[in-house]
């Protein structure tokens, strides 16, 4: 998730005053003649200086303010108009959504009177997958055992609880992208680690392993080489393949625009979200942390996140949009605006626009410990009844 701050303007100094407005008149009574004349036109000259540079700097700050406002104001008209009509009968939960859960199912905070509440309210749901923490992978790629130690007992409990449930490993770890630290996906050795750490996952009884590796740029052609190298590992034991991924550029090449102004490029353009979807079971969509202030605006932007990522992944791909099972108020996230409620709509928009048909396509709720009951009703009301 994202936490980006922009920059707060100065606050005016105190004690700021006004730009001086003109002189007063000269008193021709004192100065008489030619000479008084020509020193009042002087202070006219000046005086009308004065009155019209403020002037021509409102009008260009003005000019460069609608340069700037004009093209958001078009894309967030575009948003909401997005947000607008009914989805389609049928665009409800197919039972191959997911849900994040926390690092305390495998670190021995949990006990089987959670395994047992959680499975009874995943019953009256669509939730085929379920994405536990085991992590974080070390930054050289590593994982030690110990970070997942209850692994063993909460796989058997959740299978007795919820035959057909599948539990995969959730790793992830901060890339050093924009940042010299973090880990480095450009060494060899490291994807070496990465891939060995998904074999002992697996050995732990983990049905798949799901990958959150950010900040993760556009083009990126070591993941995909990695994604490649894991997913022959996975393939051969049956397992599955599973990311999260960022947001589709919502204007072409827009990763490279925000990556040169800000040095976060966060978005990654359509046709690599393709490659990625390409080399994996599953594709999560970090739908969430999107800016947008009102919940219709962030409806629309799901709607289209929604169907820029059918367009590009492979039926024999599951692709999941996520839904923010959360609640903050910072720069990239406004809890009253990306709602549950806001995200089903706009995914069932984009679905139905799209590809209403699809049938590997599903929803991820991120993340358990935060989820309040409004969320899990909002979530069984409008997509698993698809009321």
């Amino acid at each position: 998730m994202d936490n980006e701050r922009p920059p707060h303007p100065p606050a005016p100094a105190d004690g700021e005053q006004s730009p001086p407005g003109p002189p007063a008149p000269d008193d021709e009574s004192g100065t008489g003649g030619a000479g008084g004349n020509e020193e009042r036109a002087e202070g006219e000259a000046e005086a009308t200086r004065t009155r019209h540079w403020p002037r021509r700097t409102r009008r260009t700050l003005l000019a460069a303010l609608l340069a700037l406002l004009l093209p958001l104001l078009t894309a967030e008209t575009a948003l909401r108009l997005n947000y607008t009509g009914d989805p389609r009968p049928g665009t409800h939960t197919r039972h191959r959504d997911a849900l994040w859960l926390g690092h305390a199912w495998v670190d021995g905070r949990k006990t089987d009177k959670d395994v047992k509440k959680l499975a009874g309210r995943l019953r009256t749901t669509g939730i085929k997958d379920l994405y536990v923490h085991a992590g974080p992978l070390e930054h050289d790629g590593t994982l030690p055992q110990q970070a997942y130690r209850k692994a063993p007992w909460l796989i058997e409990t959740l299978h007795r609880e919820l035959p057909g449930i599948r539990v995969q490993a959730w790793l992830g770890d901060v890339l050093a992208t924009e940042s010299p630290d973090g880990m480095h996906l450009e060494r060899e050795a490291t994807r070496d680690a990465i891939v060995a750490s998904a074999k002992d996952i697996l050995d732990a009884g983990f049905q798949g392993t799901h990958f959150d590796l950010e900040p993760l740029h556009s083009g990126d052609r070591n993941y995909l080489n990695l994604l490649d190298r894991l997913h022959a590992l996975t393939h051969s034991r049956h397992a599955l393949l599973s990311v999260a991924a960022h947001q589709i550029d919502p204007l072409p090449a827009f990763h490279s625009f925000w990556g040169t102004t800000t040095g976060h490029p966060k978005w990654w353009s359509q046709a690599y979200f393709g490659q990625v979807a390409r080399r994996v079971d599953q594709i999560a969509v970090m739908s969430y942390d999107t800016m947008q202030p009102l919940q219709s605006l962030y409806g629309g932007y799901v709607a289209e996140q929604t169907s820029l990522a059918l367009e590009v992944t492979p039926k024999s791909t599951d692709l999941l949009m996520g839904l923010p099972f959360y609640h903050e108020n910072r720069f990239g996230h406004w809890g009253h605006a990306e709602t549950v409620p806001a995200a089903v709509r706009g995914v069932r928009l984009g679905l139905s626009r799209t590809d209403a048909d699809r049938a590997r396509f599903g929803v991820a709720l991120y993340v358990d410990f935060a989820a309040t009951e409004a969320d899990w009703r909002a979530y069984r009301d409008g997509w698993v009844s698809g009321a």
